[in-house]
């Protein structure tokens, strides 16, 4: 039988085999996470977003998986948090992680720039799964030309999991 998958949360996607991505987490949601492997949760969504999930780092702290939030203004999103998101990444090589922010734009995003920057793939792959949850407005396409400019690519491979 295979292993549920969140069910509250909007725009699940998964990415990699060791990277998921959607909207808000329920708390059922996080219970979920652990049964697929999942060992570090990554939060994008300000602790101040309209649909924040009161208590998150306490219940996936419960769940004996790692918490991690780097709150992004969906205003104003700044490449000092786009580097925290790919240190957070390149710290936790080799893990199961689970990225959200409040409707899985934020994350798209990011995965689209890790992708982009870090990986080196090219546009059409890099783009899921941005372009299956949104088109981004102004302020975003100004982030990720930016963050363009500003990191042309810098490719990294994943290292285990110490």
């Amino acid at each position: 039988m295979p292993t549920p998958l969140p069910s509250d949360a909007e725009n699940i996607h998964r990415v990699f085999d060791w990277l998921w991505s959607s909207g808000q987490l329920s708390a059922n949601d996080i219970t979920t996470l652990p049964r697929l492997g999942i060992e570090v949760v990554i939060n994008l969504a300000p602790p101040t977003s309209s649909v924040a999930l009161p208590g998150e780092a306490e219940l996936v702290t419960l769940g004996n998986m790692v918490y991690l939030q780097i709150p992004v203004s969906w205003e104003r999103p700044e490449l000092h948090q786009l580097m925290q998101f790919f240190g957070a990444l390149e710290t936790f090589s080799g893990c199961k992680i689970w990225l959200h922010c409040a409707m899985n734009m934020r994350a798209s995003a990011f995965i689209y720039l890790y992708r982009r920057l870090c990986l080196g793939e090219d546009e059409e792959l890099s783009a899921f799964p941005m372009r299956e949850v949104w088109t981004p407005n102004p302020v975003w396409q100004r982030f990720i030309h930016d963050a363009i400019q500003h990191y042309p690519h810098i490719p990294r491979g994943r290292q285990p999991c110490i």
